[in-house]
């Protein structure tokens, strides 16, 4: 399938279905267009202040010869999101003997917005993420959010936490 992203507001987190080209199905999309160019999501093993080569760059850009370089660039954040443990179920269905959940859990700060997957079926998700934010402000908050997916509607919201950077 394609996505023409020109037709897409900025800064607002679009539901795409789109129709496979070549076979049956199609492909549900969750795409937010942001200025934002330097945040990253990584399997929690393949972190990048383990890369010496990424370490001594971040160190050099963060030394203290350029400070004044870039005023709004005030360092960075490494997020790791685990797991979640003890959940609400969400899911209520007659055909479960259970109720279950479908967790996904989303990371903001600022205008910066980034999504684990979702792990169907479970009270007690693994995402194993680690989530890289440039940090403009250090008054910003870090919120962390998780939702319960529901393919037919908006999904649930299941629980939240607020961090200042400043506690951090």
């Amino acid at each position: 399938c394609q996505v023409d992203l020109s037709t897409l507001s900025k800064e607002q987190t679009h539901k795409l279905e789109m129709p496979l080209e070549e076979g049956e199905g199609c492909l549900v999309l969750l795409v937010t267009l942001t200025a934002s160019a330097a945040v990253t999501i990584s399997d929690l093993p393949v972190n990048s202040l383990e890369d010496q080569k990424e370490r001594e760059e971040i160190l050099k850009r963060y030394s203290p010869m350029m400070m004044f370089h870039n005023i709004k660039d005030v360092g960075f954040l490494q997020v790791k999101v685990i797991r979640a443990e003890a959940l609400m179920a969400a899911d209520v269905t007659g055909k479960d003997l259970f109720s279950k959940s479908d967790p996904f859990c989303v990371v903001e700060l600022n205008n910066d917005r980034l999504l684990t997957h979702t792990v169907y079926k479970n009270l007690n998700p693994e995402w194993n993420k680690v989530f890289t934010f440039n940090i403009k402000d250090i008054h910003s908050v870090l919120e962390v959010t998780v939702y319960d997916e529901d393919r037919d509607r908006s999904a649930d919201f299941l629980g939240k936490v607020a961090i200042p950077l400043l506690s951090v």
